[in-house]
């Protein structure tokens, strides 16, 4: 049996994130990768400007950076909005490798092996704590990307049981430590922390698809009619991600499928016409509309049924009661990213809250207090997720008689704050604390 301080189920951003912060402070660590090998998570794959700020390596990874955008109402009003922090969008197979290869650098192991619902035990308390060895000089030793090595710290002792992990190959794993990385479905958070009701996820599903034959694809976000949630186009280096995403309890795959159709062949059609081969943004796409060609459409969909791959996952989109009382930790365990139930619920964004929640949980492990990452991330950004959660039912209902969104899109395109301030929602780096304050504040300046 192996052993290791600490044992991370998940390779996506928040396992392969904590792995590499703590293997740089010697800590050893398991990570485990229990997805199939090129299987695509269901994701737009958009990593905002607050996160490429706060993690400016990211940019190493190979994407495509997004400075300008496209929006549509559930009528199809459109605004186009050009940001001041651009954000990037990643193949997901691209960016949880590059994350997952840097974990191995720094000394992580990594196991292609998935843990069952079942493949997890306590046992028997180690109380001392184990010296971690590394170099006396940090500054001086280097790891093989360049960076300077972490200084000596001791793995913090635990007051409870260890974990046994049995992998579904049988093989077996010994850790003081075990951390559920493992997505909003993770065995993990349901046996420690609780399962979450339907009414607490979200569904996103779509199609990776061909880019159209034009340079610069457009990067499109479109509320849906009658639905809660939105429609996504993010252009990556060589293919176009397509997708939806919506709560569970409102989720009609047939209807939305067909949705997510119109809404490709309306993406496509558009580049077959002289405003789209152009990029004239004063003559948008059809969104939402029926094609006046039914054969140029249906010939659409036949090229893209032959090419379009499918994906599917769910997404946590917590109540704002559940917030108050989720737990993130406890003895000897803790949850990341979408384990924990750390993402947006308004648009299901979460690889910010997934990398930040890993770096908050390594800082605490490796100042001796693993349990204060429960405080940590409440104080860092519970507040705003909380905040989201309350205001998703006002962001995709009505106002004045007609969605918030078709209302919100008209007042962006006739006011340059309101339009900036949306930009700065959509790039990540207005929160929703402040949101209603800033909008207004915005609206009273001249036009």
């Amino acid at each position: 049996m192996k052993e290791f301080d600490v044992l991370i189920v998940g390779a996506g951003p928040a396992g392969s994130f904590a792995a590499e912060r703590l293997a740089r402070a010697d800590v050893r660590v398991a990570l485990f990768d229990g997805r199939p090998p090129g299987e695509p998570k269901a994701c737009g794959g958009g990593v905002t400007s607050k996160a490429l700020k706060a993690w400016p390596h990211l940019l190493e990874a190979v994407g495509r950076t997004i400075d300008e955008l496209d929006m549509y109402s559930p009528s199809g009003k459109h605004l186009h909005m050009e940001l001041d922090e651009p954000f990037a969008v990643y193949s997901r197979i691209a960016f949880d490798t590059f994350l997952r290869e840097r974990a191995r650098e720094w000394g992580a192991e990594i196991f292609a092996e998935k843990i069952s619902a079942r493949g997890f035990k306590r046992t028997e308390p180690k109380l001392e704590p184990r010296r971690l060895h590394v170099a006396p000089d940090p500054v001086a030793t280097t790891t093989p990307r360049g960076l300077p090595a972490q200084g000596p710290r001791s793995a913090p002792a635990s007051d409870t049981d260890g974990w046994i992990v049995k992998t579904q190959s049988g093989a077996e794993f010994s850790c003081q430590y075990l951390i559920g990385a493992d997505g909003a479905n993770s065995a993990i958070a349901k046996k420690l922390a609780g399962p979450l009701p339907p009414a607490e996820m979200e569904v996103a599903f779509g199609y990776r698809a061909p880019l159209p034959e034009l340079d610069e694809a457009a990067t499109v976000v479109a509320f849906l009619p009658k639905w809660v949630g939105y429609a996504w186009a993010f252009p990556r280096i060589d293919h176009v991600s397509f997708g939806i995403a919506t709560t569970q309890d409102a989720f009609d795959h047939e209807k939305l499928d067909e949705l997510l159709w119109d809404f490709m062949v309306s993406y496509y059609s558009w580049y077959r016409t002289a405003a789209g081969r152009q990029r004239v943004n004063g003559e948008p796409m059809r969104i939402w509309e029926k094609p006046n060609d039914d054969t140029q459409a249906s010939g659409l969909r036949s090229e893209l049924r032959q090419t379009a791959e499918r994906y599917a996952a769910r997404i946590p989109g917590l109540a704002p009661r559940t917030w108050d009382t989720r737990k993130a930790c406890g003895d000897g365990w803790a949850l990341l990213g979408d384990a924990a139930g750390f993402a947006d619920p308004v648009t299901g964004e979460g690889i910010y809250y997934a990398l930040r929640s890993a770096e908050l949980f390594a800082d605490a492990y490796l100042k001796g207090t693993p349990k204060d990452y429960e405080q940590l991330w409440r104080k860092d950004f519970g507040g705003e997720l909380k905040r989201a959660s309350q205001m998703r039912h006002r962001f995709y209902g009505n106002f004045w008689g007609a969605p918030f969104t078709d209302r919100m899109i008209k007042f962006a395109r006739g006011h340059r704050g309101i339009r900036k301030v949306l930009g700065q929602l959509v790039a990540g780096d207005q929160g929703y604390l402040n949101l209603k304050k800033k909008l207004a504040r915005s609206a009273l300046k001249p036009l």
